[in-house]
């Protein structure tokens, strides 16, 4: 029985690992850490930055196989509610983060359609894109998937 429980502790923090380095793809290969270091003139932190990214995604691989129980209203532990409200805090900065990045990518849609030759339709593909999207959306909430979260 514990075999069996630390089998599957295994393979849920390895699957973890594995979508958050997917996760990291998008964002090195976007160049989404140099971008904003050299924005904010801290390029000399750009090492931190990375480092601070994997370990969000190690500990927001943690949490999400040991979940922290508890809610912003009904608390009466200050450090629960603190670490509630940090953790929502990096999420959101990591949300807005990561739709800079897809904005980024959008860009490269049209040299894509460029590089392949596509005259006609490319807002055709963009909104069938966005249909897929919506349609993914639809099937997760109507069928629970998030309850179990």
């Amino acid at each position: 029985m514990v075999w069996k429980l630390i089998l599957l502790w295994m393979i849920g923090i390895s699957s973890g690992l594995m979508v958050s380095a997917g996760v990291f793809t998008v964002l090195f290969v976007v160049g989404l850490v140099p971008r904003f270091a050299g924005r904010t003139d801290t390029a000399w932190c750009e090492i931190f930055y990375e480092e601070c990214l994997i370990f969000g995604a190690v500990l927001a691989d943690v949490l999400s196989v040991f979940p922290i129980k508890g809610s912003l209203g009904s608390s009466p532990n200050l450090l629960l509610t603190g670490l509630l409200i940090l953790i929502g805090v990096f999420a959101g900065i990591f949300v807005g983060c990561l739709s800079i990045a897809l904005s980024e990518v959008l860009d490269g849609i049209p040299i894509f359609a460029r590089r392949i030759r596509l005259k006609m339709g490319v807002s055709i593909a963009v909104l069938m894109v966005a249909v897929g999207k919506i349609a993914g959306s639809i099937v997760y909430f109507i069928n629970g998937f998030f309850e179990g979260i």
